[in-house]
């Protein structure tokens, strides 16, 4: 009489394992998960904002070097080469500032410094053999990218507004006659604060998503210990759609988050339109103060906004190809080229010989993302007048060719150094990071480049789930 009872209560605690522990496993396997995922996700977004940032950067910078050279022009452009003209260029130059610390610097080709407004007391000295923190000669490199037709530098200089020593990216151009080298920098402290944020705003989501996972837990492991131990059917579905729930709030959560960065990047690229703003400026100064260069009209600063309107378009729309995700990558490669040949005026075609794409998800978007990069550098770099993009499958590849007829380049001296360099690289490795095949091939009048993917068989279903493609 004593073993009855005794055993009918080892038998609840065992029924009540057995209901408890798979919820108690499943919380534990989807916490898990959308830890690895998040932190896999808080990778790719950092990398991907930083970036984005950096190329912004660049943008500001070219607009600020070319405000700069426009503030001169009826000086340096004018062919004065006399010293009354360069005076009049280091004052022009000295007074014209952007942001808390933004300015313009002049260095001749030795190295002395003749326009510094933030450090005055530099001017005059010769600083061909400065180091920053990191042993890097700033103004040999600043000189050295001037001299090969204007570029970009990384380094560390002190900035105006605290004193200490920051990350600053350098833009410098020549100015052959005179022998200057003109350039200006914009510091990449904000660019770490931004990914900062972004880190600490994922990571508030984790951590309300899993207090949310905990207490659904608790919630259900009540529910069975007050309801019993019977477990029937309906409780099974009912946690079942617990399950897809909690799946779903992860998924929102990663699309809200990407969602959140668009917008960020969206506000960030109205820097731009600072350049636009001194451009206005500077023909509103020069009606006010009539010389004896007359006032032209403005057209160059509305097609500098028009400009800037089509980057801000632009990278809102590279943030996420909808096209691709609604109409597929045939559809998506003519959109890209159309937005090409409008804004260049290039001869672009499309053939797609692909029916149906037998790509998973992560591999269209790959050779999607390779087009974006293969036009851009077409359109900056290869002086083309014709590009060819031809998508098609043979029994087992997908293959994505493009082609332009401009003055080709280097390969390999290419990829291993400058900005175009790192590109190449980037395209390498978003297709053989994917299981793919990258092919680059280029000499004057006829660049070919091509990215091969496996194509699944007819009877194998294509694996289609959401994309991430480095977002």
């Amino acid at each position: 009489m004593l073993e009855f009872p005794s055993r009918r209560m080892d038998l609840k605690r065992k029924v009540l394992l057995l209901a408890v522990a798979p919820l108690l496993i499943a919380v534990i396997v989807i916490g898990a998960l959308l830890m690895f995922e998040t932190a896999d996700l808080d990778s790719q977004q950092s990398r991907l904002l930083q970036e984005s940032l950096l190329n912004s950067k660049r943008e500001e910078l070219r607009s600020y070097i070319g405000l700069a050279m426009s503030s001169i022009d009826f000086l340096y452009g004018a062919g004065r080469d006399d010293e009354g003209a360069k005076e009049s260029a280091k004052t022009i130059l000295s007074g014209m500032r952007f942001g808390n610390d933004g300015y313009f610097f002049v260095y001749d080709m030795k190295g002395n410094n003749l326009v510094h407004p933030s450090q005055p007391e530099l001017v005059g000295k010769n600083l061909w053999d400065i180091k920053d923190n990191d042993g890097l000669f700033v103004i040999r490199e600043l000189t050295e990218r001037a001299r090969l037709g204007g570029g970009f530098q990384r380094y560390n200089w002190i900035k105006p507004s605290t004193g200490r020593s920051t990350q600053k990216l350098g833009y410098a151009v020549a100015l052959p006659r005179w022998g200057w080298v003109l350039g200006t920098g914009i510091y990449l402290d904000d660019v770490d604060a931004a990914a900062v944020r972004m880190r600490a705003a994922l990571s508030d989501k984790v951590r309300k998503t899993l207090v949310g996972l905990a207490s659904v837990a608790l919630i259900s492991v009540l529910t069975v210990f007050t309801a019993g131990m019977a477990l029937n059917i309906s409780e099974q579905r009912l946690a079942d759609r617990k399950l897809e729930v909690l799946t779903h709030r992860i998924v929102t959560s990663q699309e809200d988050e990407r969602a959140r960065v668009s917008r960020e990047l969206h506000d960030h690229i109205c820097q731009l339109l600072v350049s636009v703003k001194y451009q206005f400026e500077l023909v509103a100064y020069r009606l006010a103060h009539p010389g004896d260069t007359p006032v032209t009209a403005i057209n160059k600063e509305i097609q500098s906004l028009s400009t800037a309107i089509s980057e801000v378009r632009k990278i809102s729309h590279d943030l996420r190809p909808a096209v691709l995700d609604n109409l597929g990558l045939p559809s998506a490669l003519k959109q890209a080229a159309t937005e090409l040949a409008d804004r260049s005026g290039l001869r672009v075609n499309v053939i797609s010989r692909v029916v149906d794409t037998p790509l998973s998800d992560v591999q269209a978007v790959s050779l999607f993302r390779v087009t974006q990069e293969a036009l851009r550098n077409v359109d900056q770099h290869a002086r083309a007048s014709r590009v060819d993009i031809v998508l098609r499958e043979t029994d087992d590849q997908v293959m994505l060719q493009i082609t332009d007829d401009g003055c080709g380049f280097d390969v390999q001296h290419m990829q291993q150094s400058g900005d175009r360099g790192i590109g190449l690289s980037n395209m390498r490795e978003r297709v053989e990071s994917n299981g793919g095949f990258f092919r680059l091939v280029s000499r004057p009048g006829c660049t070919t480049l091509t990215a091969t993917f496996k194509r699944a068989t007819r009877s194998t279903p294509v694996e289609r789930r959401p994309v991430f493609d480095g977002v």
